[in-house]
């Protein structure tokens, strides 16, 4: 579905790439998680691949298309994008935001048809938020507006969510509930690329792991090849050991003073 090759971005006056020689691969009923440290590029690459900036060298496919030949109307039809920032102007009802999703496809002075009325019910209770339809968004919870947002996603019958630190400002239990949700999800067929710092719910829930620093790749693949505590170690420059807790690695920060011999 989409898919990058050697996708390099350096900005204007800039003296080194933000992101340079990305390969990267994601289809159907795929969930990819995307981590690394602060400033390690993260942003950049959600913008190449939406074609929100221009890449310096290599390509952006999405269905085999090149990015940058998408209209932005076209591209909302098959991505949904939830942005670690999103602030409402109104107080609108749940709903109502949810049907925003609809205008990719209708334009916006269009009225809803009954299908898009019932894409907007689908995507409701696909997101488990139906029965916050109408309460307005300034009543709810992190969690609930998060959950919210996807079933915006999901109105616009996108068959690819985009999800930007998506639990940022979550406490532990609506965490746990958005992956579980993007799960779900990725099990119906969707697929799922989610930046995110909290590589211990990635390691349970994503199928692969994509690993940045300095804007390169540092590590791709499953959580069990990606999350060694030397490679995290050197990343993110503080020793960690790993363990593996349910069946999947677990990243345990040590005291400052740790040595080679004790990352295991």
């Amino acid at each position: 579905m989409l898919r990058a090759r050697g996708a390099t971005v350096r900005y204007p006056e800039a003296t080194a790439d933000a992101l340079a020689d990305l390969d990267l691969e994601i289809g159907a009923g795929e969930f990819l998680a995307v981590a690394g440290p602060n400033g390690c590029g993260k942003t950049s690459l959600v913008r190449a691949l939406l074609g929100l900036v221009p890449l310096t060298r290599g390509t952006v496919e999405l269905e085999g298309r090149a990015i940058a030949g998408w209209r932005r109307e076209d591209l909302a039809q098959v991505v949904g994008l939830l942005p670690q920032r999103e602030e409402m102007a109104f107080s609108w009802r749940v709903e109502e935001v949810v049907g925003f999703g609809r205008y990719a496809r209708l334009g916006a002075l269009s009225p809803m048809s009954p299908a898009d009325h019932a894409a907007v019910d689908r995507a409701l209770e696909r997101s488990d938020v139906a029965s916050l339809r109408k309460r307005r968004v300034d009543t709810l919870s992190g969690g609930e507006w998060q959950r919210v947002r996807i079933a915006r996603a999901l109105a616009q019958e996108a068959r690819l969510l985009v999800l930007d630190e998506p639990t940022a400002a979550l406490d532990l239990g609506h965490e746990m509930e958005l992956f579980e949700l993007v799960q779900g999800l990725v099990g119906e067929g969707l697929a799922a690329l989610v930046i995110t710092h909290h590589l211990n719910v990635a390691a349970r829930y994503a199928g692969r792991i994509l690993l940045l620093d300095g804007g390169r790749v540092a590590a791709s693949g499953s959580a069990g090849e990606v999350l060694r505590p030397e490679l995290l170690s050197s990343v993110f420059r503080w020793p960690v050991s790993v363990i593996t807790l349910d069946g999947a690695p677990q990243i345990i920060p040590r005291a400052p003073g740790a040595t080679r011999r004790d990352y295991s």
